[in-house]
C-alpha cells in the first residue's frame, strides 16, 4: 500500500510542478500582451540607408514580436539636447530609452541616474548603471571576410578605405579588413583616408575623392562611416565598393560587392523581453557572429567566381569558434610582432586600446 502511495504522491507532484512551469511560461509571454512604450533616439536618420536605418528595421522587427509603441527621434544632436529628448520621451511613457551613438553616453548616463526606473540601452558605450547596459557586436569579424572579398577582387592591389574617426571601433575595423585582404593577397595594401564625420556626405565627399586623387589606380573601396556618398561615388566612377550597416546592393547595383551588416532585432528581441520580465541586466553586450547580430550581405553577381567559396570558409572557422580576426602571428606596419603566434589580442585592447595598424595599412595624411 505504502508503494502505492508513494506513487500517487510522485504524480501528484509532477502534475503540480507542470502546472506550475505553464503558469511561469505564461507569465512570461503575457508580458507581451500589454503595449509598451519604447523611445529610439537616433544621431541620423531612420531612412538613411546606413546606421540609423539598420537601428530601426531591427526595432521595428522587435516591435512586431513584443507589442511594442515605439516613438523615434531623428537626427538629435549629440549634446544636452539628448538629455532633453529623453526626458520627453519618458514623459509621453517611454519605458525603455535606445540611444544609438557613443557620443550620447554622457547624457544617457545621467538620465539613467535621474529615472531609475526606466532602462536603458546605448549602442557602443562603455560605460553601464543598473538600468543601463552597452551594447555592440564584433562586427570586425565581417571586416575581416569582406577584406577577402576585396583582395579577391582587386586588380591594382590597391584599395580604398573612407574611415570616420582614428578611435579603437574603427582601427579594429580597418585591421581586420586589412589582415583578411592580406590573408588572400598579400601584395595588396589599404589607403585609409580620415573623414573625421560619421553623417556627413560633405566630409565623407572629400575623404572619398581625396583616396580617388591620390591613388588612382583603388579599384575597390570601402568605409566606415553612416554616410553613403563613397558608395555613390564608387558607382559613377565604375568602381567596386564594399558597404556598411546595411546591404545597399539594389542601391548601387554596378558597383556593390558586399557589406558587413547588423541585424539588430537579434539583440532587441531577447533584451527587451528581460525587461518586459523584469530580467534586466546592466551590463555590457558584445556579441559575434554566433548570435546573428552581424552578418555579411550576400555577394552580388559583381564578385569574382571563386570568392564566395573562399569566404564560406573562413566564416565557418568564425562560427565554430576555433578562430577569431586577431590570432596571432599579426606585425604592425613597421614589422614588428604586436601578436604571438597562437596567441590572440583582447577585448579589452581591442575595445579601448587599438591604437596600432596591421601591415598592409597606409594612412594618408
Amino acid at each position: 500500500m505504502k508503494k502505492y502511495m508513494f506513487i500517487i504522491v510522485a504524480i501528484i507532484t509532477v502534475v503540480i510542478m507542470g502546472i506550475f512551469l505553464i503558469n511561469v511560461n505564461k507569465e512570461d509571454t503575457d508580458v507581451t500582451k500589454q503595449l509598451t512604450k519604447v523611445g529610439v533616439i537616433l544621431n541620423g536618420s531612420k531612412y538613411d540607408k546606413s546606421w540609423g536605418q539598420s537601428h530601426f528595421e531591427g526595432m521595428e522587427k522587435t516591435a512586431k514580436k513584443l507589442n511594442l509603441d515605439v516613438h523615434y527621434r531623428e537626427n538629435v544632436p549629440e549634446t544636452e539636447a539628448c538629455f532633453q529628448t529623453i526626458e520627453e520621451l519618458i514623459a509621453k511613457g517611454c519605458e525603455i530609452i535606445v540611444c544609438n551613438s557613443f557620443n550620447f553616453g554622457e547624457w544617457e548616463l545621467k538620465a539613467a541616474e535621474a529615472y531609475p526606473e526606466i532602462y536603458f540601452f546605448h549602442a557602443t558605450g562603455v560605460e553601464q548603471n543598473k538600468n543601463m547596459s552597452t551594447y555592440f557586436g564584433r562586427i570586425y569579424q565581417m571586416r575581416y571576410l569582406s577584406g577577402i572579398v576585396a583582395g579577391l577582387q582587386t586588380e591594382s592591389n590597391e584599395i580604398g578605405y573612407v574611415a570616420a574617426y582614428p578611435i579603437s571601433e574603427v582601427n579594429r575595423g580597418i585591421n581586420a579588413f586589412t589582415l583578411g585582404v592580406r590573408a588572400v593577397n598579400p601584395k595588396a595594401v589599404v589607403y585609409v583616408e580620415w573623414s573625421n564625420s560619421w553623417t556627413g556626405d560633405a566630409e565623407n565627399k572629400e575623404a572619398t575623392s581625396s583616396l580617388f586623387e591620390k591613388h588612382g589606380k583603388i579599384d575597390v573601396i570601402t568605409m566606415h562611416t553612416d554616410s553613403v556618398v563613397t558608395l555613390e561615388m564608387a558607382e559613377e566612377k565604375g568602381i567596386w565598393s564594399i558597404g556598411y550597416n546595411m546591404d545597399n546592393s539594389k542601391e548601387f547595383p554596378n558597383t556593390f560587392l558586399t557589406a558587413p551588416v547588423w541585424q539588430w532585432d537579434k539583440f532587441y528581441e531577447p533584451r527587451i523581453l528581460e525587461c518586459l520580465q523584469g530580467k534586466f541586466q546592466g551590463k555590457n553586450y558584445w556579441e559575434g557572429v554566433e548570435s546573428g547580430m552581424v552578418a555579411l550581405a550576400p555577394l552580388t553577381d559583381n564578385v569574382k567566381e571563386g570568392v564566395a567559396e573562399a569566404v564560406a570558409k573562413e566564416e565557418e572557422k568564425l562560427q565554430s569558434g576555433i578562430f577569431d580576426v586577431f590570432y596571432g602571428p599579426v606585425r604592425d606596419q613597421d614589422g614588428t610582432l604586436r601578436i604571438r603566434e597562437g596567441e590572440n589580442i583582447t577585448d579589452k585592447v581591442m575595445l579601448n586600446e587599438f591604437d596600432w595598424y596591421v601591415e598592409g595599412v597606409i594612412i594618408d595624411e
